[in-house]
């Protein structure tokens, strides 16, 4: 059922994937790791994004716009139209 043993293979043979039957001790720390890199990274951009971020027209009123929720400049033209009664 199980396709039987592992099969004798070349030790010289080098892969940058690791070779036959390749499967480090320490895989899940390297994933946590990896993870949590791409992570900051990501947030990091996407902060920056949201800082750069620029708009000459603002998006309608009551309309699903996603960066509404983090886009400085809409946040502050929305608060200037809640304060003005609009």
């Amino acid at each position: 059922m199980g396709g039987g043993g592992k099969i004798p293979y070349p030790k010289h043979v080098w892969s940058p994937a690791g070779g036959w039957y390749a499967q480090p001790h320490n895989w899940k720390a390297n994933t946590a790791v990896m993870g949590l890199a791409l992570a900051s990274l990501t947030a990091m951009v996407w902060t920056l994004s949201a800082n750069r971020e620029y708009r000459d027209k603002m998006p309608e009123q009551h309309r699903f716009f996603p960066s509404r929720y983090w886009s400085k400049q809409i946040i502050e033209h929305e608060r200037k139209l809640k304060e003005n009664g609009n």
